[in-house]
């Protein structure tokens, strides 16, 4: 018989991060409580609630449906009593937490932010480098920047495109100077990082040339180190435009083919049906700085010049 009462909050939240990882022993990690713990209180919600919300073997849990919508409506009530403590504990200031590109945080939004702070005093921005896809639920995230495909969607999220995206070789201009043949391209070290290891395939479908088997490639974790890397004359890069305008237009970076515009763009992440003041605001600076921000200045020839 189901119970008037409502069930305890820890039985609610043992669930629904159970729900969220997949799986006793994260949900338990991230509780710091033991598995078994996890395991007393999802039981005794079922208990509670007379409702199966998990159904198979005890190593392969699954949830049922009352169990998935039960579970996408807690983690939705949690976020909400998140930010509920988080605006108690701050004063008139708003502080939030912005995941980016780490390059494309170095490269373009943090010399940039002195305007957003200008406009905004009373909002503090915290910038975190991560390239991994954005789960609202599990991080005590306020939005994210990240690069989308046309057509791609993320659940529960919106979406606002801010910036186009233009993608080109570059390297030092030792090792890649304006005017070179494509035939000398091919005949570099190729750099790529892990987080983007197509970017040659990419490119080269993207200006319909193709490509002659590399004769070295280099890898790199991230695309930051990748860039200093060709401007090191390590060899050359494919990389962004917003990733190496600084350094093209320093001169330690020449783009000898130009950059051509891919169809995928840069965009603003928030939780869906989550209002804050502060975030439009930071979402809406974005899409203004994104409308006046410089394209490469140096059109893309194609490499056949």
């Amino acid at each position: 018989m189901k119970s008037a009462a409502p069930p305890p909050l820890s039985a609610l939240r043992a669930f629904e991060a159970f729900a969220r990882h997949g799986g006793m022993t994260a949900a338990a990690t991230e509780l710091c409580v033991t598995h078994g713990a996890v395991s007393r209180q999802v039981a005794a919600l079922q208990d509670h609630l007379g409702v199966f919300l998990v159904a198979g073997p005890r190593h392969r849990l699954t949830l049922t449906p009352a169990g998935a919508e039960l579970a996408a409506r807690l983690s939705g009530a949690f976020a909400t009593i998140t930010d509920a403590v988080e605006a108690a504990r701050l004063d008139d200031r708003r502080e939030i937490e912005i995941s980016c590109l780490g390059t494309f945080a170095l490269k373009w939004l943090i010399p940039r932010l002195p305007g957003f702070m200008a406009l905004h005093p009373e909002i503090r921005v915290k910038v975190s480098e991560s390239y991994a896809a954005v789960d609202f639920a599990r991080g005590r995230l306020d939005g994210a920047i990240r690069i989308f495909n046309p057509g791609q969607e993320a659940k529960r999220q919106e979406i606002t495109p801010f910036l186009p995206q233009y993608q080109g070789p570059v390297g030092a201009p030792a090792v890649t100077p304006p005017g070179m043949t494509f035939e000398a391209l091919g005949r570099l070290p190729r750099l790529h990082a892990s987080t983007f290891r197509e970017s040659w395939a990419v490119w080269s479908e993207l200006v319909g040339v193709p490509l002659p088997p590399a004769p070295q490639e280099r890898e790199f974790q991230h695309n930051n180190s990748m860039v200093e890397a060709a401007a090191a004359g390590m060899g050359a890069a494919i990389a962004p435009w917003a990733f190496v305008a600084p350094d093209i237009m320093a001169g330690r970076l020449v783009a000898p083919f130009g950059f051509a515009e891919r169809p995928s763009k840069f965009v603003f992440l928030r939780p869906e049906g989550r209002t804050d003041a502060s975030v439009d605001a930071f979402r809406d600076w974005l899409v203004a700085e994104g409308s006046i921000s410089p394209g490469p200045p140096i059109p893309s020839t194609g490499p056949a010049g």
